[in-house]
């Protein structure tokens, strides 16, 4: 192989714009979105995404090392998918005006919402 061709895609950059994740990844983000929304962290989640944006990569790799404390809201296989998304450069708009929709409660509620609730709480139980 010559160095020509090795290194053709080397600085392949994505495309700008938000960027365009496939079905199970979109389910990711959104059950991603709905957990911040139910705790009430939207506006956090927000400013840290827009901080963060110009190192989206390298936050996707920092991913990797808090990897078991996020297992808690994903499962292993769907928490690496979910870095992997991360690590495109239009993710973080993707994930910003996603998270926007849910907040303003643009998209339906999935049958694979997150449950916080401990065994005899009700849903509607304010802490």
């Amino acid at each position: 192989m010559s160095l020509k061709a090795a290194l053709k895609h080397a600085f392949h950059v994505d495309p700008p714009g938000p960027a365009e994740p496939d079905d199970r990844t979109r389910d990711i983000v959104d059950t991603v979105c709905r957990s911040i929304v139910k705790r009430g962290m939207v506006m956090p989640a927000l400013m840290t995404l827009d901080m963060c944006r110009p190192l989206n990569f390298v936050a996707a790799q920092a991913m990797h090392v808090i990897k078991p404390a996020a297992e808690i809201v994903l499962d292993t296989e769907s928490y690496t998918q979910f870095a992997l998304f991360l690590e495109k450069r239009g993710s973080v708009e993707y994930l910003c005006n996603r998270l926007e929709q849910h907040a303003a409660g643009e998209v339906p509620d999935g049958a694979e919402e997150v449950s916080d609730s401990s065994p005899g709480s009700t849903p509607d139980q304010d802490s």
